[in-house]
């Protein structure tokens, strides 16, 4: 199979890693210059991906922002796994995601969009309460600006935004103040087909502050523990209720609700429509089927369900300075070009993601600082962490960090779940 990968960061490296070993023709364009030299050495580049348009059986788009011309692709004949218009301003425009949710008699949380941080101090004051505060548009990629508050009146929340406004101003574009409730954070998703979801569906727990015990700034991730389940409540009140307006908009990709649930419902926080990262290379080692097949199956309306492992899947970054913050001349100085040192000739459950390869050897690049994502499966969550942890002892890269309680959360999580009746 020919495939055409055109990525926004550079983040799929190691699903073209991965088709590649399965014996697949991929050629890679990564948007971002800045990240081009990610994939040196691994997968063929092109900066043109136009050109090769035809000469793929399969074309993916691993980032929101491309859906309208994946839409056009597929209007055109083209096989296109990836975004559509409308699924990426599920994403991006937050408030037009809260709308679709009402829309398709989905609970949400009370929440209101702002651009101006001066009328959301007023409103906090005026309704106090626990609030979120979560960034639109670009400046959602930006994942520590995301602020979950603690005081019950919003007092931190405002100390928060006044500090936004004297640091960004008018450049933090809209955001959204969100009500904040207490609960377990989870996600369901799954791969659609043009009609449907295929079973079964993938249930992750993400890990995002940068210490164990959810403790210092949000990075966006730091690792996921996940399962999967062919018959969800969670799905049912979620994803499957909108399978007719995904079916209605062409849409053939992977989309993730991420949500917070309680005794009392559902709630879904934001979109992810696209692949997740790092949950997409922890899904990988779960499906038992050729991946690249699966990908084109899914984005040609032929696959119905996925093969995938008994038991749980776990996956931890190792990260080094200044993640996760944006630093170029620290990242030179500390990072940019360490070498990735294995103990062994053993590469199994360790994913490239901003890496090059010169000489058979690993060299950390990119800007982010996150080098490779490690996994591990099992029948049971404990087994899982033993064998993500024991791959990890097998690598060595200097200054490098990663948190060593990534999936201990289940134990407490599991209980609350069953409780309620959602596992």
């Amino acid at each position: 199979m020919k495939t055409l990968l055109v990525s926004k960061w550079g983040d799929s490296l190691d699903v073209a890693y991965q088709l590649l070993r399965e014996g697949h023709e991929v050629k890679m364009y990564i948007q971002d210059k800045i990240n081009r030299e990610i994939g040196y050495g691994f997968v063929q580049k092109t900066n043109q991906w136009e050109r090769f348009v035809d000469w793929a059986d399969l074309i993916i788009f691993d980032y929101t922002g491309f859906g309208s011309i994946a839409d056009s692709l597929r209007v055109q004949g083209k096989i296109v796994f990836g975004g559509s218009e409308y699924t990426d301003r599920l994403e991006l425009d937050r408030n037009f995601g809260h709308k679709e949710l009402i829309k398709h008699g989905i609970k949400v949380l009370a929440s209101k969009e702002f651009s101006q941080f001066s009328e959301a101090i007023n409103y906090i004051e005026l309704h106090p309460d626990a609030y979120v505060i979560k960034p639109c548009g670009e400046t959602q990629e930006l994942k520590q600006l995301l602020f979950v508050g603690q005081d019950d009146e919003g007092k931190d929340v405002i100390h928060m935004l006044k500090a936004y406004e004297k640091t960004w101003g008018s450049e933090f574009g809209t955001f959204q103040i969100q009500r904040k409730v207490k609960g377990v954070e989870i996600a369901i998703s799954g791969f659609f087909n043009g009609q449907q979801f295929l079973r079964p569906f993938n249930i992750n727990f993400e890990h995002k502050k940068l210490f164990p015990n959810e403790l210092g700034v949000s990075t966006g991730e730091m690792g996921t523990s996940m399962y999967w389940s062919s018959q969800s409540v969670l799905a049912e009140k979620t994803l499957l209720k909108l399978e007719r307006t995904l079916a209605s908009h062409n849409f053939r990709g992977h989309l993730d609700i991420n949500a917070i649930v309680n005794g009392h419902g559902i709630y879904p926080l934001e979109f992810t429509s696209r692949f997740g990262y790092p949950q997409v290379y922890i899904q990988k080692d779960a499906i038992t089927e050729d991946f690249g097949h699966v990908l084109l199956d899914v984005a040609n309306g032929s696959k119905k369900s996925l093969q995938v492992r008994k038991g749980f899947q776990v996956g931890a970054y190792m990260v080094v300075p200044p993640f996760p913050f944006n630093d170029p001349k620290s990242f030179r100085l500390f990072s940019k070009d360490s070498v990735v040192v294995f103990k062994n000739q053993s590469r199994e459950g360790i994913h490239p993601v901003q890496v090059k390869k010169i000489n058979d050897q690993w060299l950390v690049t990119g800007d982010s600082g996150i080098v490779v994502l490690v996994t591990g499966t099992g029948l049971t969550i404990k087994d899982a962490q033993k064998n993500m942890y024991n791959r990890m002892s097998n690598i060595i890269i200097n200054n490098s960090y990663y948190r060593n309680d990534i999936g201990n959360r289940w134990a407490e999580d599991s209980d609350k779940l069953l409780s309620w009746g959602y596992i």
